[in-house]
């Protein structure tokens, strides 16, 4: 009897525990300081989300749109995989985007999974209609006070460019401070030659399965133990935040992985 009582306590243990590991969103915090932060963006707030992959926070996503309406956004990035092309359920990612919208400007751009549903124009046109920004290998300037920067986006290699064509599209100019929206962290270097400010990514999940103190296992175009998974990267003057995601693909569950949002500072150095 005691055995089986055991039995049935692990049991529920390990119910609970993936469940808090796969639904407990967090927000993590970041400050990007640099001369090239115009003066009158000083203080703008990025909230990033990406890898929804069809993963439900609440009823019509409530709790997802919730969280970022605490970050008190300014922009909205979603860098790819807002659906998962294994389950394709466009409908209850759209949930998330029609309260993402109300809340501030959206900036979309997409991810492998996208591209393999084959359903690209008809994702394209569906945001678009709910007042997404979509940036396919396309730049789109802000301005305040006469100041501007830049907001870039690319899409997924799979769509048939290479990161550096899709780059040399966009037109990156060195004096204005630039900010690229892209899925994959794993071509860091060529944001880096490319000498972009600051990029936004995902598609690692942070690894799926992350070991305290050592980080991610796995992490599709990186393979074991990937170098890019979560957090700031920074390399002469290129500054890259990975978001481990929300959702989940091929393997179902994260383990000391939770779902994240991003929230990046801008500040006037």
């Amino acid at each position: 009897m005691k055995k089986l009582l055991y039995v049935v306590i692990f049991f529920v243990f390990i119910v609970i525990f993936l469940y808090v590991n796969n639904h407990w969103l967090v927000v993590s915090k970041h400050v990007f300081e640099s001369e090239k932060v115009p003066a009158s963006f000083d203080g703008l707030r990025i909230t990033q989300i990406t890898d929804l992959q069809d993963a439900l926070f609440g009823e019509q996503q409530e709790k997802l749109i919730a969280k970022v309406k605490t970050t008190n956004p300014d922009l909205i990035f979603i860098t790819g995989d807002l659906i998962d092309s294994n389950r394709y359920d466009l409908e209850r990612s759209l949930q998330a985007v029609r309260g993402l919208v109300k809340l501030a400007d959206v900036y979309y751009v997409l991810g492998n999974h996208e591209v393999a549903t084959n359903k690209v124009s008809e994702i394209y046109e569906v945001l678009s209609s709910l007042g997404v920004h979509i940036l396919a290998n396309e730049s789109t300037v802000i301005e305040r006070n006469g100041e501007r920067l830049a907001i870039v986006g690319i899409e997924d290699p799979l769509m048939g460019r290479t990161t550096e064509d899709m780059l040399e599209m966009v037109n990156v100019q060195p004096d204005v401070l630039t900010i690229l929206l892209a899925h994959r962290p794993e071509v860091f270097n060529t944001y880096v030659n490319y000498e972009i400010d600051l990029v936004f990514a995902g598609h690692a999940h942070g690894g799926q399965v992350r070991i305290p103190g050592i980080g991610g296992i796995f992490a599709r175009g990186q393979g074991l133990f990937p170098k890019y998974t979560a957090g700031v990267y920074e390399e002469n003057s290129t500054t890259m935040v990975v978001s481990r995601g929300l959702g989940n693909s091929s393997v179902p569950f994260r383990i000391f992985n939770l779902p994240e949002i991003v929230v990046m500072e801008l500040k006037k150095k």
